[in-house]
């Protein structure tokens, strides 16, 4: 084991820093975040690191029992945690647009955007809106989420003088899906579709987003985006 995976970066960390090693000596308090997928893997782990760090978690989850236990067990062992469990399907354009909705109404800041769940390599399926099923939940679902919220993000940076953070979880796999990069006219191609280059072609679709918007607010200052 080890190698390249063991190998530290600038940051000090490496592929196997866990999460508790990374935020060691962060105080979280009075921050806000928002987790998608964070009823499983690494959108559990997330949320528990980030609660032990004192920060206010909204569990954005397909699945709202899963997410319940997730936050249970999280507060057994952080008993003054603070956590919402929310209701978000990323493949329904419309459920992200009501949850968006709902944040944005509900007074809450937000300091963190931790865009995370998703599927891999998946049979073909259309989700709700007729879409590739991989690229409306692992890119659209997320591109609208974040669009969605973005201006309380510019409001609770400007209010708190804290610069936000928006992470978009991607894939080393990004460079390995179909030759022509993202097929925006073949998105639906039931005939050509290939379940690992979707995967593929989705994650370099966060790659994209995340350099594009980065470019954007980078003049404004008050949000770093992160691919992961």
């Amino acid at each position: 084991m080890g190698g390249i995976f063991s190998k530290k970066g600038p940051s000090g960390f490496s592929s196997w820093s866990t999460a508790e090693e990374v935020t060691e000596g962060i105080d979280g308090t009075g921050l806000t975040a928002i987790v998608t997928g964070g009823s499983s893997g690494i959108g559990a782990e997330t949320s528990r690191v980030l609660a032990l760090r004192g920060v206010h978690v909204v569990m954005a989850v397909r699945n709202t029992e899963a997410g319940e236990h997730v936050k249970q067990a999280i507060l057994t062992e952080v008993p003054d945690a603070k956590i919402d469990v929310r209701e978000l399907d990323l493949s329904s354009l419309e459920s992200v647009r009501k949850f968006g909705a709902d944040y944005c109404s509900s007074g809450l800041p937000l300091n963190i955007l931790v865009n995370n769940a998703g599927l891999g390599a998946a049979p073909f399926k259309l989700s709700k809106d007729g879409i590739e099923m991989q690229f409306a939940t692992n890119h659209l679902g997320h591109f609208l989420l974040t669009e969605l919220v973005l201006e309380t993000m510019k409001r609770t940076s400007r209010e708190s003088k804290v610069e936000g953070r928006i992470v978009n979880v991607s894939s080393s796999l990004h460079p390995d899906g179909y030759r022509e990069g993202i097929r925006f006219d073949k998105i639906n191609d039931e005939a050509g579709y290939n379940r690992y280059y979707a995967y593929a072609q989705s994650k370099l679709a966060n790659l994209l987003h995340t350099n594009e918007l980065t470019r954007r607010l980078k003049k404004e200052g008050v949000i770093l985006f992160i691919p992961v």
